[in-house]
């Protein structure tokens, strides 16, 4: 299921992320990695606040879209 359908607080395995190869490397920047572990920490307005590799990342709706977590 894609990250924006995660409750708060959940940590998930990142199985996928998708998207344009630019989109994709971007994330992977960010530390959006397969097999990684993401907990989103608040939502709002539709963006949120991921736990992603000790760091704090705001990401909105439409990459959150394309981060699948299972």
């Amino acid at each position: 299921m894609p990250l924006t359908m995660v409750k708060a607080g959940e940590p998930n395995v990142i199985r996928k992320v998708g998207g344009k190869e630019e989109t994709r490397r971007f994330l992977e920047n960010l530390g959006f990695i397969t097999g990684s572990i993401v907990t989103v920490v608040s939502e709002i307005g539709g963006n949120m606040i991921v736990n992603v590799k000790e760091s704090r990342v705001a990401i909105g709706k439409d990459m959150a879209n394309k981060i699948m977590v299972g």
